[in-house]
C-alpha cells in the first residue's frame, strides 16, 4: 500500500485556502453574511471537487464533477440575498461567492496562474472600487421618505415642493388617509448632502406626527 504523500494534491489546497483567505477577510470586516470561514469553505470545496472530477471522471466526461460546483454555488448564493423594503442587499456578496467558487475550479484544474490574477483582481475591485461607489454615492443617493401627518382635507404636495427646494428629485409613491392622518411616502434622488439638510429642515416641522427617512 502506497503510503507517500501526493503533495501535487496538497498545493492546490493550500492554495485555495490562501484565495478564499484573501477574498473571504474584507467580508468579515464588512460583517456580512458569507464571511471569512464562508469564502475559505467554499473556494477550497470547488478546488477538491474539480480535483475529483479530473481523477474520478472517464476521460470524455472529466468535467461531471465539477459542471455541478455552478448549479450547487447558485444555491448558497440566493441565501445571502436579501429584499429589505424597497431595495434588494447581500448581491455583492453573492457574486464573491460565485468568484470564489471559480477561482476554487481554476486552481483544482491547475490554473495558477489565472487565480492569482483573478484575486488581484477581486481584492482591487473590493477596495479601489469601494472608494469610487462611496464618491458616487455622496453625489447621488436614492431614499425613501414617509410623512404622516393630520389630514386637513388636501394631499401633501407641500412637502413634495419642499423637496423641489433641497434639488431633491422626487418620485410620488401612494398616500393614505386613516382616521384624521394622512401619510405620504416618495422615493427622493440626490446628493448625500442635499438629503441631510432636508432632514434637517423636516425634523423641525411641527405639523409632522411621523417621520420616516
Amino acid at each position: 500500500m502506497d503510503t507517500a504523500i501526493d503533495w501535487s494534491a496538497i498545493l492546490p489546497l493550500i492554495l485555495a485556502l490562501l484565495a478564499g483567505t484573501v477574498i473571504g477577510a474584507e467580508r468579515e470586516y464588512r460583517s456580512k453574511s458569507a464571511g471569512l470561514r464562508t469564502i475559505i469553505f467554499i473556494c477550497l470545496g470547488a478546488s477538491v471537487f474539480t480535483m475529483l472530477s479530473l481523477k474520478l471522471g472517464s476521460p470524455i466526461n472529466q468535467d461531471r464533477f465539477a459542471a455541478n460546483i455552478i448549479t450547487g454555488i447558485g444555491f448558497i448564493g440566493a441565501g445571502v440575498i436579501f429584499k429589505e423594503e424597497n431595495r434588494v442587499t447581500g448581491l455583492t456578496t453573492a457574486a464573491i461567492i460565485w468568484v470564489a467558487a471559480a477561482i476554487g475550479v481554476c486552481i483544482g484544474s491547475g490554473y495558477y496562474f489565472i487565480a492569482l490574477i483573478c484575486v488581484i483582481l477581486v481584492v482591487a475591485v473590493q477596495q479601489i472600487f469601494l472608494l469610487i461607489q462611496l464618491k458616487i454615492d455622496k453625489i447621488n443617493q436614492n431614499h425613501n421618505y414617509s410623512i404622516t401627518c393630520t389630514y386637513q382635507h388636501q394631499t401633501l404636495g407641500y412637502y413634495e415642493q419642499v423637496f423641489k427646494q433641497f434639488s431633491l428629485t422626487v418620485h410620488r409613491g401612494k398616500q393614505i388617509i386613516k382616521n384624521d392622518t394622512i401619510r405620504g411616502q416618495w422615493q427622493l434622488e440626490g446628493s448625500e448632502k442635499n438629503h441631510e439638510t432636508c432632514v434637517t429642515f423636516l425634523l423641525k416641522d411641527k405639523n409632522i406626527l411621523e417621520f420616516e427617512f
